[in-house]
């Protein structure tokens, strides 16, 4: 059955720089919110932006997130003329590859994509905190004729190295694009979102494929390729909540965001929810010696302790006596009786029998 859109996420990233939360399983599937799983928040955008059929690139330990994606029965993602599928690297008759670049990552996938008769692709990665409405972009993309449209928020002047940096005219057409520059011209950010029109993207990545040169990466390849051949590449401006939850650091402000009553992340409104697998946690415990404030608290928490300005996962126990504070505690760990958590993550499973102190630029990782 033909599609107008269909979406492609990139979620085979390892995802070094969150340490040990990433050591045996891929980004995408980090928990986050006390609820969800990072690529939770992609795939609720896929579903609430009405598009059916969605491929997702695994790679690096992807065991863990291919169980927790199954049939994509929890974002709504299955059933009638719908399709969610697992794209690992696999062995072809030309032969056996790992991903080698992003590019690279789509083009093993053409015969998939073809499959689905699409006129346009959204590629997107597994790995960002944000809502939006690729069904909204897409209307942009086609009122500008583009060739790629590509979504992009204003980011500190001292950030704009980070990034694949845009720069526009008046239009918002993309005159110029810089991967991550050291002397960025503008503060104008990608977020590693495009709409491609397919025809042309199919053509550039075989194009690409047979380069020895190339990346095969669209910040580094594909994106420049089009610019130089006079291809209409656009801007899509975004003004909500984005986050690239790459770092310990940033794992935890964006957790640390969500208690903020200002934030621009809605988790509880009911026109374009996040959702995730049920848990199917215990009821949750609170005693009478414990204190809550200003926290988030799953299902399935056992808590005697204190408790204030922190995300609390399901079946994390806390003990009496114990003190959390300014933290994030993951799936299943437990504070034992007098201890303090003060500016930490706390991995899953993980039982803090010691007092744990970090400051809040220097989040303290208990693993």
């Amino acid at each position: 059955m033909k599609q107008e859109m269909v979406a492609l996420i990139l979620a085979g990233g390892r995802g070094s720089r969150l340490k040990s939360l990433t050591t045996n399983i891929a980004k995408p599937a980090v928990f986050f919110g006390a609820k969800y799983r990072i690529i939770d928040f992609v795939l609720s955008n896929i579903s609430n932006s009405h598009i059916n059929k969605v491929g997702i690139a695994t790679q690096y330990e992807s065991t863990v997130l291919n169980n927790y994606l199954g049939s994509g029965s929890n974002w709504g993602l299955n059933g009638q003329g719908c399709q969610t599928s697992l794209l690992p690297p696999r062995e072809t008759s030309g032969g056996a590859n790992w991903y080698l670049g992003t590019a690279d990552a789509v083009k093993q996938n053409i015969d998939w994509i073809d499959k689905t008769h699409c006129d346009y692709l959204v590629i997107l990665s597994g790995d960002h905190i944000y809502k939006m409405e690729y069904d909204k972009m897409l209307a942009f993309h086609k009122k500008n004729k583009a060739d790629v449209t590509i979504a992009c928020i204003e980011v500190p002047l001292s950030e704009a190295s980070r990034f694949g940096i845009v720069v526009t005219d008046s239009n918002n057409r993309i005159t110029q694009f810089q991967e991550k520059p050291e002397h960025p011209k503008s503060t104008l950010a990608s977020m590693g979102i495009y709409i491609f029109s397919y025809p042309l993207l199919r053509k550039m990545l075989l194009e690409d494929a047979k380069k020895e040169d190339s990346d095969h990466d669209f910040g580094k390849d594909i994106l420049p390729t089009m610019l130089n051949n006079n291809k209409r590449l656009f801007s899509y401006s975004f003004d909500g909540y984005w986050k690239d939850v790459g770092t310990v650091q940033s794992l935890w402000e964006s957790n640390m965001d969500l208690l903020d009553p200002n934030c621009s992340l809605n988790l509880f409104d009911s026109s374009f929810k996040i959702y995730s697998a049920d848990t199917k946690s215990t009821p949750q415990f609170i005693s009478s010696t414990a204190k809550i404030d200003d926290s988030i608290v799953n299902q399935g928490a056992i808590i005697f302790g204190e408790v204030t300005h922190s995300v609390i996962s399901n079946e994390v126990e806390i003990e009496k006596g114990a003190i959390v504070k300014n933290s994030v505690l993951l799936p299943g760990s437990k504070v034992k009786a007098g201890v303090k958590v003060e500016y930490a993550i706390v991995g899953d499973k993980k039982v803090v029998d010691k007092d744990v102190i970090g400051k809040k630029n220097d989040i303290y990782l208990f693993d």
